[in-house]
C-alpha cells in the first residue's frame, strides 16, 4: 500500500468515529497525478446527495504531459461505496456535528486509488490542550525511565 496523502489537520481537528475505505472516480491523467504527489486534501469534506457521496475541495493538480482537456483541479468527484454503507454514513451525517472528512488517499496493491473517509465530529478547544498536556506528561515520565537506568 502506497500513501499519496495523510490529512493530519482532520486528525488534529476531528474526532474519528468511523472511517470507510472507499473507491474515488478519477480520469487518467488524475491518476498520474496522484501518483507523483501532486494532491492536497487538507480542506477536503465529503456530502451525500441524491442517494451518491462526493467529495469537494480535493486538489489533484493537472498533470503536465497531459493530452486532453484540462480539469477543473477542485471538481467534485464520486466517492465509490455500497449503498449499505451510504445508508448508514447518510445516518450518522444527519446527527448534528457530523461531517465527512477525507483522512487518507492510497494506492492498493492492485493499483487501484483508494480513500480512507470518515465521519468525524470537531474538537474542541479544551480537548486540543488535553492531548498537548498528555503528550507533555508522557515525555517527562519517559525522561524519568531514562535517568533512571
Amino acid at each position: 500500500m502506497k500513501i499519496v496523502a495523510n490529512n493530519r489537520k482532520a486528525l488534529h481537528d476531528y474526532h474519528v468515529l468511523e472511517s470507510y475505505e472507499a473507491g474515488i472516480v478519477l480520469s487518467g491523467s488524475e491518476v498520474k497525478s496522484l501518483r507523483q504527489g501532486m494532491v492536497s486534501i487538507s480542506d477536503a469534506y465529503g456530502d451525500i446527495s441524491d442517494g451518491e457521496v462526493y467529495v469537494y475541495n480535493l486538489h489533484i493538480a493537472n498533470y503536465k504531459y497531459s493530452s486532453t482537456g484540462k480539469l477543473d483541479p477542485k471538481r467534485r468527484r464520486k466517492i465509490l461505496l455500497n449503498k449499505k454503507e451510504i445508508k448508514k454514513l447518510y445516518g450518522l451525517v444527519q446527527q448534528r456535528g457530523n461531517t465527512l472528512i477525507p483522512l487518507k488517499i492510497y494506492f492498493t496493491e492492485r493499483g487501484y486509488a483508494k480513500m480512507r473517509i470518515g465521519v468525524c465530529r470537531r474538537k474542541r478547544l479544551y480537548d486540543k490542550k488535553e492531548k498537548i498536556l498528555k503528550k507533555e506528561e508522557e515525555k517527562k515520565i519517559a525522561k524519568a525511565r531514562k535517568v533512571m537506568r
